[in-house]
């Protein structure tokens, strides 16, 4: 009986179960959905998600919330870890954000779908998917946040 109550004790403890120390220190700000400037992870790509976490520790994503914010949270994960959250979030339903400005979604829309030729932005769709789901190391769109989305498209420009 001792060792069945241990095997479950430990199962709630490996990095990819909701009740892990390395999940709930994600939740603070990605909480599945999401929390104010952090991104949505739950539906996220699995593969895109590792990849951010090691970019993250290895100093590679560099804009201003990545090293004030990522670059501590990921220190000390190890690959097995990150590759464990990943596929945790990947795995967790998605929600709609319904919070984008309800006047633009037309020209979103069209932006996504077709692009915008005459700048030589190349629509969305090619490598986001007809659904914003993602392809592997390329993140779902599909359910962030409008001020998430904006401000990672302005930063994107840059």
């Amino acid at each position: 009986m001792v060792i069945l109550a241990l095997a479950f004790s430990a199962a709630s403890l490996w990095p990819g179960h909701a009740e892990s120390p390395a999940v709930r220190n994600c939740t603070w700000c990605h909480a599945g959905q999401g929390y104010g400037p952090a991104p949505r992870l739950a539906g996220q790509q699995a593969q895109y998600i590792e990849k951010e976490i090691m970019d993250f520790r290895a100093h590679i994503r560099d804009n201003p919330f990545s090293m004030q914010y990522m670059w501590g949270a990921t220190a000390a994960l190890s690959p097995e870890t990150a590759h464990s959250l990943a596929i945790y979030f990947s795995e967790l339903l998605p929600q709609a954000a319904d919070d984008g400005m309800t006047d633009i979604v037309a020209t979103g829309r069209s932006i996504y779908q077709d692009g915008i030729a005459e700048s030589d932005i190349v629509a969305c769709v090619a490598c986001h998917g007809p659904n914003g789901e993602g392809v592997g190391e390329i993140p779902r769109l599909g359910g962030l946040a409008y001020p998430y989305m904006k401000r990672r498209l302005e930063q994107w420009g840059e």
